[in-house]
């Protein structure tokens, strides 16, 4: 089993009650535990820049048995990008599509006031 990105960043990780990677890609020991589309697909589909593949990423969660505890596991983490539990994140946020390259973020009047103060 490897290591999540967010495990390395969060110092006292461990020491949580962050939902961790051995709580949601398991079956607590049943038959088929390593069937689940994250530990049978490429892996990069998972993180992937362009939006037709993030789909097949969605797709792949769909029927999975773990879905909404990888999504819960993912908030609870903040997970800061890739398809978790079928939903997309984005700097530890559920977003419905990535921003496209070069693209500036939307400031509203409330970002633009705290920046001036």
């Amino acid at each position: 089993m490897g290591v999540l990105l967010s495990e390395l960043l969060v110092p006292g990780w461990a020491d949580s009650q962050m939902i961790g990677l051995r709580d949601v890609t398991s079956l607590q020991g049943q038959a088929g535990s390593f069937d689940l589309p994250c530990h049978t697909a490429d892996p990069e589909i998972f993180f992937a820049e362009d939006m037709a593949t993030i789909e097949l990423a969605k797709s792949a969660c769909g029927a999975c048995p773990m879905k909404s505890a990888c999504l819960e596991g993912a908030l609870s983490r903040n997970e800061p990008c890739g398809v978790w539990g079928g939903q997309l994140f984005d700097e530890g946020r559920v977003v419905m599509q990535k921003r496209g390259v070069g693209r500036p973020r939307a400031l509203r009047e409330n970002d633009l006031n705290e920046k001036v103060a």
